[in-house]
């Protein structure tokens, strides 16, 4: 039997994808990143289909990724705002798109994100609380200080 959910798991990468990791909800997310608000303006960007937009935004305000606002003067407009939560997969998708840009690049190119002064955007990288850029082989996985170590 498949499992279907990971909220429950020990691994926090797997409980991080049950909340956002389908790639819609990722691309839904992005979108709110750029600024769309609306359910029309969603559908219109990404070319999702209404039900799986429907799902994806449902899902993502459940998991508080997203804020669903009554913004109608007159009958029901709603919008939706990144909360504190969302705003913090930021560096988790720039990471992600320039990993894309590096290994997945599209045949025709990508726009290019930069910072508002025109800038480029340094690569997102690892580091250690003192600012030293760490790599797969310098880190460790262990118990968080003041866990009990799990046995198994």
């Amino acid at each position: 039997m498949s499992r279907k959910r990971f909220d429950d798991s020990d691994c926090s990468v797997a409980r991080a994808l049950d909340e956002v990791g389908d790639w819609w909800s990722l691309r839904v997310v992005l979108q709110a990143m750029y600024g769309t608000r609306r359910f029309v303006d969603f559908q219109s960007e990404l070319g999702i289909a209404r039900n799986i937009l429907c799902n994806r935004l449902e899902k993502l305000v459940e998991n508080g990724v997203l804020r669903k606002e009554d913004v109608g003067a007159h009958g029901c407009r709603f919008e939706y705002r990144l909360t504190d939560k969302g705003r913090e997969l930021f560096p988790v998708l720039v990471a992600l798109r320039q990993w894309g840009d590096r290994w997945t690049p599209a045949p025709g190119g990508s726009l290019d994100l930069r910072c508002r002064d025109g800038l480029p955007i340094a690569p997102v990288a690892v580091q250690d609380q003192q600012g030293r850029a760490l790599d797969i082989r310098q880190v460790v996985l262990g118990p968080r200080e003041g866990s009990p170590a799990k046995a198994g």
